[in-house]
């Protein structure tokens, strides 16, 4: 008897339909063929590079000693399912029953109404939920493994169940079926147009399409703050914003952005850029525009990113307004850099810096969240082997680990969207940031992860040595506010809120509501979100928390209340020029418009 809640479905016509199906039969052919021809057929694609094939051997080893651990594990599955067919059989004799698993909230795989409303999808569903919870808790409770094996384990078992959900397929995806049905093929006749196209731009690599990159610019409808390039080297461009008040604080605030993505996520557009918005609460505000490097700058380091970056800055805005006093802003491993910066200015003597935000920065790298699992020797070795045979890490292979902290969002649902309902991707201007990645030079990058991830040295006082000085982080006196995120799969808020231990002057930390990028950039104008205060430091990330009040909206005005303290009173307002520099090419510059994938 059939479900009396299955959505309607229209027949089409079987002459269209299989037409439809020709066209995907030969375009299949076509895609397969193209892309064996495009890959490494020596061999050496094969190798395990990530030793994920190890890892699950000396799992299922240390499993297997366990039979009786094994059985129970099965044994509960098989409860699991004789559960489901029962309850699946008292639906279909049309009994009202409650469901054995539900996805979580935030789970968007299965909003689609057929997934509640029809049995057959509702035990596809259920059934997926059930497994996959029996699986990655199975796989947790291996006793034996080594922390790093565990977690590497726990990782790509999710990865695993991910990429197997129901949702993914056409024939288990009551929305594709639909949408194959009503269409006679058609969505899958665009979405392999939609595949062939990203094997193109990926040149061979599958590149998913997260937006439709042809609705951004950057200069034009995105990164459109007015400003000047005042300063370039061979590493960054220094951009100098147009003052939109008629005073300005004395002190310039000077942002240093993360390379691993573009610094525009700080002015995507004007209702949600954080430049504009420091510009307008009357900063002189200078950013940093990193380049996107090629094999010419294998060999820079740490030290050159320093010494280009943050203090070529310092001289720079000396020169673009008299002023040698500034306030500044480090975001992610932008923040890092700020820190190693202001440690060895520290030891120098350079106390041109007076105060400093740091947005969700790892500088005690004990757990550093689900990126350790890519971070152990036979990784790092082989990921080395691959930098110094281009002279740079491949954009494509850092945006692709980013998006694997999370898959369903960044992967899965684009497959869905794209391949399988045949729909364009949405014009997202956060996504077409996402998209734009960079490259990073091989000397640098590997002095980041060995020294940082892989050992820690950032937190040992004398731990790292920079341009000849040994560093201690406790040698910062200046005043610090520190950002986290509550929810950052990239730097763990618990994992940032080390450093208030660490840094020797005073200490502001809040925390914000959603993840790395959406908690960051968060207007007062969007009241979206919220933070949470707490004036005392315990040691303990979570008694902070415990001890902390929950405020709503932006966490923007708490930091403008605060940097304010440090501006050094008000001056007539700064025009990109007016001083010893000359403006080089309005903002956003030609630094930042180097694409990988062009």
């Amino acid at each position: 008897m059939p479900d009396p809640q299955t959505p309607e479905i229209k027949i089409p016509d079987p002459v269209e339909m299989s037409r439809h199906m020709a066209t995907i039969a030969e375009q299949s052919q076509r895609l397969v063929t193209e892309f064996l021809q495009r890959q490494d057929m020596s061999g050496t694609g094969a190798q395990d590079a990530m030793h994920i094939g190890a890892a699950f051997m000396e799992m299922t080893a240390r499993m297997m000693a366990d039979p009786a651990k094994l059985m129970q594990a099965q044994w509960s599955l098989w409860q699991d399912y004789m559960a489901l067919w029962q309850h699946t059989t008292q639906r279909m004799m049309g009994q009202v029953t409650t469901p054995l698993v539900t996805p979580a909230k935030e789970d968007k795989r299965f909003k689609d109404s057929a997934w509640d409303e029809n049995t057959l999808f509702d035990y596809i569903k259920q059934s997926y939920l059930l497994t996959a919870r029996w699986l990655q808790s199975t796989v947790h409770e291996v006793q034996g493994l080594d922390e790093k094996t565990a977690k590497k384990v726990d990782f790509y078992t999710r990865q695993f169940v991910d990429a197997m959900a129901p949702s993914n397929f056409v024939m288990t995806n009551p929305q594709v079926l639909r949408a194959t049905l009503e269409s006679g093929g058609e969505n899958l006749v665009k979405g392999l147009e939609h595949l062939l196209g990203d094997l193109e731009r990926g040149k061979g690599q599958l590149a998913i399409s997260m937006t439709d990159y042809d609705k951004f610019k950057v200069g034009e409808n995105i990164a459109v703050t007015p400003g000047q390039v005042i300063y370039q080297n061979e590493l960054m461009q220094l951009i100098q914003y147009n003052p939109t008040t008629e005073q300005q604080f004395k002190r310039p605030l000077l942002i240093v952005p993360p390379w691993i993505n573009k610094f525009y996520i700080l002015d995507l557009r004007p209702a949600n850029s954080l430049v504009k918005w420091l510009t307008d609460q009357g900063h002189t505000v200078f950013i940093v525009s990193w380049v996107n490097p090629d094999e010419a700058l294998a060999t820079k380091t740490w030290e050159d990113y320093m010494d280009a970056g943050p203090l070529a800055a310092l001289d720079a805005i000396e020169q673009a307004t008299g002023e040698k006093e500034i306030n500044a802003i480090g975001y992610c491993i932008g923040g890092t850099l700020m820190a190693s910066t202001l440690a060895y200015m520290a030891v120098k003597g350079d106390d041109r810096i007076k105060s400093i935000l740091y947005l969700v920065t790892l500088t005690d790298f004990t757990e550093p969240g689900e990126l350790s699992v890519f971070i152990d020797e036979e990784q790092l070795a082989a990921l080395e082997e691959k930098m110094n045979s281009q002279g740079y890490l491949n954009g494509q292979s850092m945006a692709t680990t980013f998006n694997m902290l999370r898959a369903n969002d960044l992967i899965w649902s684009f497959v869905v969207n794209n391949y399988l309902l045949g729909k364009d991707p949405f014009p997202f201007d956060l996504l077409y940031w996402n998209s734009d990645s960079t490259r990073m030079p091989a000397a640098m990058h590997s002095f980041y992860l060995r020294n940082m991830y892989q050992r820690n040295l950032l937190v040992q006082p004398g731990g790292l040595t920079l341009k000849g000085v040994p560093i201690d982080l406790g040698q910062i006196k200046v005043p610090t506010f520190m950002l986290s995120t509550r929810e950052d799969h990239i730097t763990p808020w618990k994992s940032t809120y080390a450093a208030t231990q660490l840094y020797g002057g005073p200490v502001k930390f809040v925390l914000a509501s959603s993840g790395h990028i959406a908690g960051v950039v968060n207007p007062p104008s969007a009241n979206k979100y919220g933070h949470f205060l707490n004036t005392k430091l315990p040691k303990d990330p979570d008694q902070w928390l415990a001890g902390a009040k929950q405020v709503e909206g932006s966490w923007w005005p708490e930091y403008a209340k605060w940097v304010q303290r440090h501006g050094g009173g008000k001056v007539p307002a700064r025009t990109p020029g007016d001083g010893k520099l000359k403006p080089i090419e309005p903002a956003p510059g030609a630094y930042v418009k180097v694409r990988v994938l062009d």
